[in-house]
């Protein structure tokens, strides 16, 4: 085993491992639970939520968001009854790691990985898969979804398939936010990787082959962390913050990313008919969670806007030196102009935000409503804890929120309501998991999209708690 273990980790020190965010490890299976106030009754799906949580103590490091193995907690509704299950994500190492009743492989940042002798053959020397960040449904496939990997297949009971490449058309994986157009039903991806090509794109059309295999992007000559992406009718557009790898430094015991602003950030769009991209380039920013695009009009050299939460840096690793005070979020506009490859910005809400949602159904297309977890300033809160729910109308600037008092609320996600197009966005109810703070119980929350400040017309009583964790999906119950 490596033993290049960061200096003097201490686990029971690491505060993404505590409270709220302490992990879980039964797997439990409840039905009928406790409910206040009334699930309506044109519910009737499941929300599954994914998010890093160790199956045993970790070794070496912990880097949150992004270690931790994956465990999806769904809920299951029907008939204004409700049904709770969560369930590891079972990759080949966390198996290895169950055999063993202990963790076998480090964090990220520890460089700690298992020989032959303790995982055999096949995994020895290799990095641990983390399938751990979100989950999405597309051509009847459910995919647990890791950073820059190959997801994972599961099934509707949770249990783990396997290992998902797409027939073999793609080896390296994923990105953990794909974006399904509601109208083609194509699931555009990218991948970004250690070594050339750096960052590639693909299609996936709405059968679940791949339409458009792993291509480069050509411009992109280091390798880089791109979080998410967002879609139009035209174009994939991808942020690359300056925010690059440095293996070296990891090789010498320093942090495996490095924020260099005086890079600057560029935005791409990308055609999705394989024309060349056009490239723009910006003051630094850094964005983990876009909100939606949109083509700004029908000409060919329409602008597109690009909707997302600005951070002044990168918010994952050690701080950055030179005196750059705290991390700070905010909702913004991009204004990107294909014909003069120039980009505008716009602050269109300066509020602590994260987790961003939209309707699904209009990715890529104009949207109003956008969802946001927020925090209230009561108290301090860790990165990826809020306290509050924050609606903003982009034709208006009204804001709306919901103050979640003593729960730690999680990223807000939106099911419409049956029959209701997709024009009506307050037709429906927005769902998150909570947890109190004061107490440790956990909640299932749903609220009314016409009159989200009013608070949950229900709250499911989970019977186990429920770590704060990353990204869900309402998948509404699929006919026979």
């Amino acid at each position: 085993m490596s033993t290049h273990a960061t200096k003097g980790f201490d686990p029971t020190r690491v505060p993404h491992l505590s409270g709220p965010f302490a992990p879980v490890t039964d797997e439990v299976d409840a039905v009928d639970l406790e409910v206040t106030g009334t699930l309506p009754a044109g519910l009737d799906g499941m929300y599954v939520r994914n998010g890093p949580n160790p199956r045993f103590t970790p070794i070496g490091s912990y880097l949150y968001p992004l270690d931790g193995d994956g465990m999806l907690h769904a809920v299951r509704i029907s008939d204004g009854r409700a049904r709770y299950l969560n369930r590891f994500v079972r990759t080949p190492a966390l198996v290895a790691e169950e055999r063993a009743g202990r963790a076998l492989w480090g964090g990220l940042e520890s460089m700690i990985l298992p020989d032959a002798d303790e995982v055999g053959p096949e995994l020895a020397g290799t990095f641990k898969d983390l399938p751990d960040i979100n989950v999405v449904r597309h051509a009847g496939r459910m995919l647990a979804l890791a950073e820059s990997a190959c997801p994972y297949r599961v099934d509707a009971t949770l249990a783990t398939l396997g290992r998902e490449d797409f027939d073999g058309a793609l080896p390296a994986g994923i990105t953990a936010h794909p974006k399904v157009d509601p109208l083609t039903g194509e699931m555009a991806v990218f991948c970004y990787a250690l070594e050339p090509p750096y960052l590639t794109w693909s299609v996936i059309g709405p059968d679940g082959t791949v339409s458009r295999g792993p291509t480069p992007l050509a411009g992109v000559d280091e390798p880089l962390m791109i979080h998410d992406m967002a879609v139009t009718a035209r174009y994939l557009v991808l942020v690359l913050a300056p925010a690059f790898f440095d293996l070296d430094a990891a090789m010498a015991g320093g942090s495996f990313l490095a924020w260099r602003p005086e890079r600057g950030t560029r935005v791409v769009l990308v055609p999705r008919d394989g024309t060349a991209p056009v490239w723009t380039h910006d003051d630094a920013f850094w964005m983990w969670h876009s909100v939606n695009a949109y083509d700004d009009g029908p000409q060919p050299q329409a602008p597109v806007i690009l909707d997302y939460v600005e951070w002044n840096r990168l918010t994952v690793g050690p701080e950055p030196g030179g005196g750059s005070g705290p991390a700070t979020a905010r909702l913004v506009r991009a204004r990107i102009d294909p014909a003069g490859a120039r980009i505008s910005r716009t602050v269109l809400d300066d509020a602590r935000v994260e987790f961003p949602r939209i309707d699904d159904r209009l990715t890529g297309r104009r949207h109003r409503l956008t969802a946001l977890a927020t925090g209230t300033g009561r108290g301090d809160l860790l990165a990826g804890e809020y306290d509050a729910l924050r609606w903003y109308d982009l034709d208006t600037g009204a804001t709306i929120v919901w103050d979640a008092g003593d729960l730690a609320v999680g990223e807000p996600v939106f099911a419409p309501e049956s029959g209701a197009r997709a024009s009506a966005e307050d037709r429906g109810y927005w769902m998150t998991f909570a947890t109190d703070r004061t107490d440790g119980t956990s909640w299932f929350l749903v609220l009314p999209a016409e009159d989200p400040a009013s608070g949950p017309v229900a709250r499911v009583r989970i019977p186990v708690r429920v770590p704060l964790g990353l990204h869900g999906a309402w998948l509404p119950t699929e006919g026979p």
